[in-house]
């Protein structure tokens, strides 16, 4: 994976642009009006990871190359998105193209901006934004059933993925979305092609007024919670706070944020819950030319880890001296942990752990 992508989705006028310019320090449109946001904003944000920079202290590095996040700010939906309503289509065409949905929903009440539907009320947009989902995703399986049971007639066996279609079929005629559907890993397989919208992973960001500061608890947010249970991941964020902490140095935001009693900005927070709903982990090469952060899967091995850095690497794979962050920093580096004897020799089947440093050989 070179680069995590997180589609910011909601309603109108939910917060969902504010968050994003905050997020990327991008200038965005941000209007107290529907479809404010029509062609996706598009911003690359850096990995915040202390690691590197002492890791890069460590080496002596030259350089120091964080992870990123891509974050998409996709236009407002509106009911009737599948049919085309709003700008429905090319909305959810956007949506296809991102590994993660952020779905932002309104938590908080203020009279002065307009609600698309009149009313805050966060479980309906949930409800509207899902079912929207589901439906151009049902239309969809619709038309490869359509195609598929064209072309078996002439075989004898259905083919597999026909069967899945029509099982995910069934599943989302009651308004289930694919994630929530149990499939085998032949079976996921089978479908892959279709990049289906539901069967994403999914965090609702529960947008909160600075009324509920510092805990960011609010009734709203609980319902929220109690409507998604442990299907996904709940995070409250204040992107009012975060649009005035995006205005300020490292140093004025951390100080801004010790002054209201808040430990951890939004940006880390979305970040932590996307890897960790998404499953990803972080190892790290360091050196005199530069210390970088690279992104892989849970369970990928050293070969995997190694063909992020360039393929041929991965083809080559010899063998991989791993060293953990902690004892990298506690014996000074490379040479120290040698000497120490914790540099371990990995081989082809070793599955690289978080905050491993690994130096690949390879032909």
């Amino acid at each position: 994976m070179a680069n995590l992508s997180c589609g910011i989705v909601g309603l109108p006028n939910v917060g969902k642009s504010t968050l994003f310019k905050a997020l990327t320090k991008q200038m965005v449109a941000s209007s107290n009006f529907p479809f404010c946001t029509i062609d996706p904003n598009t911003g690359i944000v850096n990995l915040p990871d202390e690691r590197l920079q002492k890791l890069s202290e460590v080496s002596k590095s030259k350089k120091i190359i964080q992870a990123t996040v891509t974050f998409v700010d996709i236009a407002g939906l509106v009911s009737g998105a599948s049919k085309g309503e709003g700008l429905g289509n090319k909305f959810l065409s956007n949506i296809r193209e991102t590994d993660l949905i952020i779905q932002v929903v309104r938590c908080f009440d203020d009279d002065n901006i307009i609600h698309v539907a009149g009313k805050v009320d966060p479980l309906d947009d949930i409800d509207v934004v899902n079912l929207e989902l589901i439906l151009s995703d049902i239309e969809m399986i619709e038309k490869a059933i359509t195609k598929l049971e064209k072309a078996s007639k002439s075989q004898k066996d259905k083919p597999l993925t026909l069967s899945v279609l029509q099982k995910i079929f069934e599943h989302m005629n009651k308004n289930q979305p694919i994630r929530s559907l149990q499939l085998s890993q032949i079976e996921k397989e089978s479908i892959y092609q279709y990049n289906f919208l539901t069967s994403k992973p999914i965090i609702y960001c529960a947008n909160v007024s600075e009324d509920s500061l510092p805990d960011m608890e609010n009734d709203y947010v609980i319902k929220v919670r109690e409507k998604v249970g442990k299907d996904a991941c709940v995070i409250p964020i204040c992107a009012k706070l975060e649009d005035e902490l995006a205005s300020l140095n490292d140093d004025e935001a951390k100080e801004f944020l010790n002054s209201l009693n808040i430990k951890e900005n939004g940006l880390s927070k979305l970040i932590k819950g996307s890897f960790s709903t998404l499953g990803l982990r972080t190892f790290y090469t360091t050196g005199e030319q530069e210390t970088r952060a690279w992104t892989i899967r849970n369970g990928d091995t050293a070969p995997q880890a190694a063909g992020k850095i360039h393929t041929d690497i991965e083809k080559g794979f010899i063998r991989a001296e791993v060293i953990s962050y902690d004892d990298f920093v506690k014996y000074k580096g490379r040479v120290g942990a040698k000497n120490a004897g914790v540099a371990r020799i990995e081989g082809k089947n070793y599955v690289v752990q978080d905050d491993d440093i690994i130096l690949f050989y390879h032909n």
